[in-house]
């Protein structure tokens, strides 16, 4: 990637930018543990989560133009949005008002990760415009400067400029790191067919708890950080947790045989990913890992079944 100068900032001094493409790759994200409270008044639920990078990836790639379009391949072509609605051009047009430069891009997607699966690909796909752009316009900002205009795009778009295991408050925005010593986990990722809106999952599980038929509220993720620090995947297990996980299940009744296909074949533990339908297993290792997902495929619950370890790296150029 080569640069060149871009148009000058507040202190008059030019910008250096990239005169060539800018390919950004990104990762999905899991909960590991997700609290929900109840609906404040701004309309978002106090949210007390432990967000994990994991090593399935979107990749964006980012190129000089006179106005701003985007295409894509992969997972969802022909069923996502390219126009204004999408996260990827809500994006690139924050950073362009943020900077004051023209929002003035070719933008391509390449999409593994499933739409509306629980998974955060939406805003893991703004979190790789925010830095692809950046990187092509010269505008020079810090991660957390990226971080803090993401916020204003989706929950979880901060924690997918930084990536890695952390705990989110408030609605999900504020990202601090675990601190943890390093280990990766392994996991198996569970497919449906469809998506799940995360409002009417939010929606769902306020209705089942004026109806007094939601589970207890997990609370405080301080059991999962405990876990996180064993770096025992039994340990682990044991602590995951979602309250989301009834209203998905409510929701989509099937991915109660999903959750009971991964246990069967032998997984330590399995939940809902955030919204759903997406479900995670996690394994021992690699090799339990691969073991568990060829199983899973043959049951047919699930649309197919990936391995992925964690955790990973946030948006990064590559």
């Amino acid at each position: 990637m080569t640069e060149a100068w871009g148009p000058g900032g507040d202190d008059g001094q030019p910008r250096r930018g990239a005169t060539g493409p800018v390919r950004v790759r990104v990762p999905a994200k899991i909960n590991l543990h997700l609290g929900v409270g109840p609906l404040r008044p701004d309309g978002y639920h106090e949210l007390n989560t432990v967000y994990h990078a994991i090593s399935i990836h979107d990749e964006l790639t980012a190129r000089h133009g006179d106005t701003l379009t985007l295409t894509m391949e992969g997972e969802g072509t022909g069923e996502l949005a390219l126009d204004e609605t999408n996260l990827i051009i809500r994006a690139a047009r924050a950073l362009a008002a943020h900077t004051r430069v023209p929002a003035h891009a070719r933008l391509h997607l390449r999409k593994q990760i499933p739409l509306a699966g629980g998974l955060a690909g939406g805003s893991a796909d703004a979190a790789a415009t925010l830095l692809a752009c950046d990187t092509l316009w010269g505008t020079g900002l810090s991660r957390d400067e990226l971080a803090d205009i993401g916020a204003g795009l989706g929950s979880d778009v901060p924690f997918l400029v930084h990536g890695g295991t952390a705990l989110g408050t408030g609605h999900g925005e504020t990202v601090s790191p675990v601190l943890a010593r390093p280990s990766t986990w392994h996991w198996v990722v569970a497919v449906a067919d469809g998506g799940l809106s995360t409002p009417e999952v939010y929606r769902e599980i306020d209705r089942l708890r004026d109806a007094g038929t939601a589970p207890a509220a997990l609370g405080s993720a301080d059991s999962l950080l405990a876990a996180l620090r064993q770096r025992d995947p039994a340990v682990l297990g044991a602590a995951l947790g979602n309250d989301l996980q009834p209203a998905a299940v409510s929701l989509r009744p099937a991915l109660a045989d999903v959750l009971d296909a991964g246990r069967a074949a032998g997984a330590l533990a399995g939940l809902v990913s955030g919204s759903g339908p997406t479900c995670v297993f996690l394994a021992t290792d690699a090799a339990d890992a691969r073991r568990i997902a060829a199983e899973l495929a043959t049951t047919g619950v699930c649309r197919e079944a990936r391995t992925a370890h964690g955790p990973v790296a946030g948006a990064r150029i590559v």
